[in-house]
This record gives structure tokens, sequence and C-alpha cells, in this order.
């Protein structure tokens, strides 16, 4: 893989270049938010890109946002020390699909950017086109619409609506999504799917008024099969 790492740790970086470059991948490095943001835009193709989130010159959050703005879909897996559930949050709605939190195994962090190219290359096994009501996702293209307006979708939170679309009106348990969706879900707690739900309503329901996406309690979840 060609991977990009933004870091302004120089030493953790660097540790990241030689471990990744051990692993046969091709790394850039960018220690700023503005040579970062430069880089993602102008630099690739990249395969991943891994960034951290705080950082001199623009945030890993307003990078993300500026790379899905410029239509670089490349998967972004954020690197950060915060580990609260609302700054996880901020960085699903800024674009990312993935969240490290900091210290971190290099056997974990090569077996997410694994898991994040398998979401990616494996695309096409998903249907063409689902629809629920006026909501249609594109699997394949990662491209998502209620009625004529686009929405963006991270890859995770297009997986866990198409894992809920592809059932309508089906009560889908939060560890069947993990499994479903997380490539290496042993280990993870299965609440983190509330959090890419909470992301996923935030853009698919609420600016159009809908309730799509059901909680059902001691399960998990349900599309509504008109689409909320």
């Amino acid at each position: 893989m060609r991977i990009l790492v933004v870091e302004d740790e120089v030493g953790l970086a660097e540790s990241l270049r030689r471990g990744l470059s051990a692993d046969g991948h091709w790394v850039d490095l960018a220690h700023d938010g503005h040579r970062g943001l430069d880089l993602a835009l102008t630099g690739g193709p990249y395969d991943v890109v891994l960034l951290d989130l705080m950082l001199p010159g623009l945030s890993g959050y307003e990078i993300c946002r500026r790379m899905r703005a410029h239509e670089v879909a490349t998967p972004v897996l954020m690197l950060t020390a915060k580990d609260g559930e609302y700054d996880e949050a901020e960085g699903l709605d800024s674009g990312a699909d993935d969240y490290l939190t900091k210290p971190f195994s290099f056997v974990v962090l090569a077996a997410r950017l694994r898991a994040l190219t398998r979401r990616t290359a494996a695309g096409p096994a998903r249907p063409s086109v689902l629809q629920t009501g006026d909501l249609v996702l594109d699997p394949r293209g990662r491209r998502c619409r209620r009625g004529t307006y686009e929405i963006e979708l991270t890859a995770r939170e297009l997986g866990v609506l198409a894992c809920l679309m592809e059932q309508p009106g089906r009560a889908v348990a939060k560890k069947d999504i993990l499994d479903e969706v997380w490539d290496t879900p042993h280990g993870i707690d299965p609440n983190i799917v509330e959090v890419y739900v909470s992301s996923l309503r935030r853009k698919i329901d609420a600016p159009f008024g809908r309730r799509s996406i059901l909680t059902v309690h001691g399960t998990g979840y349900r599309m509504a099969p008109d689409g909320g």
C-alpha cells in the first residue's frame, strides 16, 4: 500500500514509517496540517491516510473535511490521544473511516489498515443499489442520497447503513453489525456501533426530519421499511 502519515510527533512518525516500510508499504510523511493536506490532495493517490488529530496549522478534523470536500475518498484512520466519545464522533462526522487512540499496538494498527483496504476493495460484493423509501445507497460507488440531496458517508458509516438497508424492517443485533462491518471484531466493544448509528442519524435523518434507523431495545437497530 501507499500510505500517508500525518503526525507532528517526529519520533512516532519515524517509528510508523519504519514499521510500515518493513511490512512492504510505501510511506510519505508530513509533520504539520498544511503539508499533510497538500499531500493528501495532490501527492497521491494513497491507499490510506494515517491522520493525527492535533496538528500545527490545521487539525486532523479540518484536513479530513477538506479531503472529502475535494471528493478525495481515500480511507482515513485517525490517530489521537483523545478517547472521548464526542471526539470520536467529531472525527467520524468530519469524514474519518476509523479511529485509533494512542498509545496503540503496531499489530493492531496494521490489522486496522488491512481491514480498511479490504472494505474498500470489497465494494463490488455489495448489491449495486439499496433503496428504502427515498433513501438510496450505492455501496460500490460509495454514494448516498435522500431524494435528490447527496449525503457524504465514511466507509464505516456506509457499511453499517448497508447492513441495515439490506434487511429493512428486521432487527439487526449490534454484534451482527460488528461482525459484518468490522473485519477484526474480536475484542471490540459492540457499543461502538452506537457511535456510528448516531453519526448516521445526524446525516441521513436529522436534516430531513426523518427517523429511519430505529432502536430495538435489548437487541440493536432496524431500518424503517419506508425509509422513515
